[in-house]
């Protein structure tokens, strides 16, 4: 059953999703991030290029070629295809495909909206008896 972490009140989520990419492909081996939109999408892929400046995080989006020997995933896309151990969803909805990751990480922003879709997500997983931790 996927293990779920709560990451609430963020201030500054893409940071979170960055860190949380660089400890899971580094701990599990394979990361894919949900983003909300191809904007954040575009705003992550830069991130994972710039920060930190000596590393480099091979990442791609779902449709590209390499994706399936690509360890890092990021897109908006509502599907998801082929093995990968931990998901990062920065989206206000339930990932429809959640469970079949070893973990997931829910990164919920600080504001009120943010947080009441992170409570409903909450809820879901709970009502379904997964693990949490917040």
């Amino acid at each position: 059953m996927t293990a779920i972490d709560f990451y609430t009140h963020v201030a500054a989520p893409l940071d979170v999703a960055m860190k949380l990419v660089h400890k899971a492909l580094a701990q599990h081996g394979s990361v894919r991030v949900l983003t909300p939109d191809a904007a954040t999408t575009e705003a992550l892929d830069r991130l994972l290029w710039e920060r930190p400046a000596l590393s480099f995080v091979p990442h791609c989006r779902l449709a590209s070629p390499a994706a399936a020997e690509t360890p890092v995933i990021v897109d908006n896309a509502m599907e998801h295809d082929g093995p990968v151990a931990v998901l990062v969803n920065l989206g206000a909805a339930t990932p429809p495909f959640f469970s079949r990751f070893e973990r997931l990480a829910e990164i919920v922003a600080g504001d009120a909206a943010a947080t009441e879709a992170g409570r409903a997500r909450y809820r879901f997983y709970r009502e379904r008896g997964y693990e949490m931790r917040t």
